[in-house]
């Protein structure tokens, strides 16, 4: 992780230059960018997905809470994506 203290108030949005999509031929996420692509696994889209420069951290931790009720240690995932996308640059913060 890279320490930058990720808040449950903040709000993110993809980076500029970044976009965000489901790549057939890869059966996941992706994030396209200038110099290549990220393929994300398993739950790292569904935190993506839901970056909309509009929604709070902790609103994305309550949805994906509320949608993966069995996910033990969830919310400690969530906010290490948050930390390492916000970290690569894949995401920046609005608020």
């Amino acid at each position: 992780m890279t320490d930058n203290n990720i808040q449950h108030a903040d709000i993110f949005a993809l980076a500029f230059h970044h976009r965000f999509q489901w790549e057939e031929a890869q059966q996941s996420y992706v994030i396209l960018f200038p110099e290549g692509m990220v393929k994300l696994h398993g739950g790292a889209g569904e935190v993506i997905k839901r970056i909309d420069g509009k929604v709070s951290v902790g609103d994305v931790v309550a949805e994906l809470k509320a949608a993966f009720p069995d996910a033990n240690g969830i919310e400690a995932d969530i906010i290490g994506m948050f930390d390492m996308a916000f970290g690569k640059a894949w995401i920046r913060k609005v608020n």
